[in-house]
């Protein structure tokens, strides 16, 4: 007696007329993607870092006395006992390899009366504002390490990666890499910025104001 096995195989055909949906805004990604175990992300001192998996944007959440900003990438004054009597709150911050031009509006320091040298490539959110670049010279780490000239070496490099749409969360804020860049956001406050090597929108409460995308990223001299 024979026995005849039949198979059934499907076959996938793209569709041209498909359209895949617009991202969400940045809110509402930080709101709906799935949490990641944090732990896999911890760098010390209740510190979650992750860079992006294109290696374009870095970011922590982490906490900030003043404007003393405890990162394990950047030389900073956080841990300083001059600095102890500042109040300690949580912040988002991220660091590009390439990055836009801050918008005029977005400039929010002069520099000790310079009006010079503030620098994009930096994003900041606390639980009630968040702010585009910032006073200095030189490069950051991220610049350093992915920019044009970058070594590929460092501390950020050995940062975990954080997959596209995937969420952390610490200390109160979130951060999410989706879209070719990083959401980070206070989902409950409305209060977020999204960042990418193209362009930064920040978000506050129900206003929101967006840069406009540059032609080309700027170059930090």
């Amino acid at each position: 007696m024979m026995l005849t096995a039949a198979t059934a195989c499907t076959i996938t055909t793209e569709d041209p007329g498909y359209v895949p949906p617009a991202p969400l805004p940045p809110l509402e990604q930080l709101e709906q993607a799935a949490l990641v175990d944090p732990e896999g992300y911890s760098t010390g001192d209740g510190v979650i870092s992750f860079i992006t998996e294109d290696r374009s944007v870095a970011c922590s959440l982490t906490s900030a006395r003043g404007e003393h900003v405890n990162l394990p990438y950047e030389q900073n004054n956080f841990g300083d006992s001059a600095n102890n009597k500042l109040a300690t709150v949580p912040v988002a911050h991220c660091e590009l390899a390439r990055y836009p031009k801050p918008g005029t509006g977005d400039v929010k320091d002069d520099c000790a009366g310079t009006n010079l040298g503030y620098l994009g490539g930096v994003v900041l959110l606390t639980p009630d504002s968040s702010r585009y670049g910032e006073c200095r010279s030189g490069v950051t780490q991220m610049e350093a390490t992915y920019g044009p000239n970058g070594s590929k070496a460092g501390p950020v490099a050995q940062l975990q990666v954080l997959g596209e749409g995937k969420n952390l969360e610490g200390n109160g804020l979130r951060c999410s890499a989706y879209n070719g860049g990083v959401a980070c956001g206070n989902v409950s406050g409305g209060v977020g910025f999204f960042v990418s090597q193209g362009r930064y929108e920040l978000l506050s409460g129900p206003a929101k104001s967006a840069s406009p995308a540059p032609a080309e990223a700027s170059k930090t001299p």
